[in-house]
């Protein structure tokens, strides 16, 4: 059914128990997956008293968010040898993750989202919102959620 799976990783244990399963639900389907790493923006820094000044610049920092990619996408490849499924990586930057997974999706013509829920819920779910829950929304490519 599915053949394409893009599975978006944020590096948490929850994410890595999410790509656990995401790569065995793909070698039983026999699919493919592209894992996703969305690397954070540069901060703006906001000048004035009191504030802090964060040393790193944009370069050293791009560098490190570069690193970390690196780390997370290279723990995604390592679970799909061992299980025979083919992988690749992509990452992109962006503070706002959804619209990064869905874009990547779409650019990879993936056809599932295999994505970690949160776990929050009530009013604090509804308040913070979740990038499962932006992507779901928005995007036309089907999601599947492991909790």
């Amino acid at each position: 059914m599915f053949k394409h799976i893009l599975v978006p990783t944020d590096g948490s244990d929850l994410s890595r128990e999410t790509v656990r399963r995401a790569v065995s639900f793909a070698k039983e389907a026999g699919a493919r997956i592209t894992a996703f790493f969305a690397k954070p923006e540069y901060p703006i820094a906001y000048f004035g008293e009191g504030a802090l000044i964060d040393p790193t610049t944009p370069e050293k920092y791009a560098e490190l968010a570069e690193q970390q990619a690196a780390e997370y996408l290279g723990e995604v490849q390592k679970l799909c040898a061992e299980a025979g499924v083919d992988c690749a990586t992509v990452s992109a930057t962006s503070d706002v993750p959804y619209e990064a997974i869905i874009a990547a999706a779409e650019s990879a013509g993936c056809d599932l989202i295999f994505m970690a829920s949160h776990g929050r819920r009530g009013f604090s779910g509804f308040l913070l919102g979740s990038e499962t829950n932006k992507v779901l929304t928005h995007s036309k490519i089907p999601v599947l959620v492991y909790r």
